[in-house]
């Protein structure tokens, strides 16, 4: 078992990337392992690392079908759907209220007043 080779943060040679920069560009790792790691040092915790793949191995990225763009709308939808009061919310319910700021925070009633 060899270990990956390492290299300073900014100075890795022409032929890798890293995951974000395939994307950027189109690609995927298609499956590839992992071929090299950047290292950014810091001063009181450990390094930052980077994992690097090979771009000639890359494939493209696979196209958006009709049937995952509808997946993925319906998915969105059901995000902005309140679960206690069914409406929509028009914007993506936080998963810490669990409900829209409506149901999450409802009014207080007003109390009568004495006279």
């Amino acid at each position: 078992m060899g270990a990956l080779p390492v290299f300073r943060w900014r100075l890795a040679p022409d032929g890798y990337a890293t995951y974000r920069q395939l994307r950027a560009q189109g690609l995927r790792p298609g499956g590839q392992p992992v071929a090299a790691q950047l290292e950014r040092p810091r001063r009181r915790r450990g390094p930052l690392v980077a994992y690097l793949y090979r771009v000639d191995l890359a494939k493209p990225v696979r196209p958006m079908t009709p049937a995952k763009r509808a997946a993925l709308a319906k998915a969105n939808r059901a995000r902005r759907v309140c679960p206690q009061c069914g409406t929509d919310a028009g914007y993506v319910i936080p998963a810490a209220l669990g409900a829209c700021t409506p149901c999450a925070f409802p009014e207080p009633a007003e109390s009568p007043r004495s006279t």
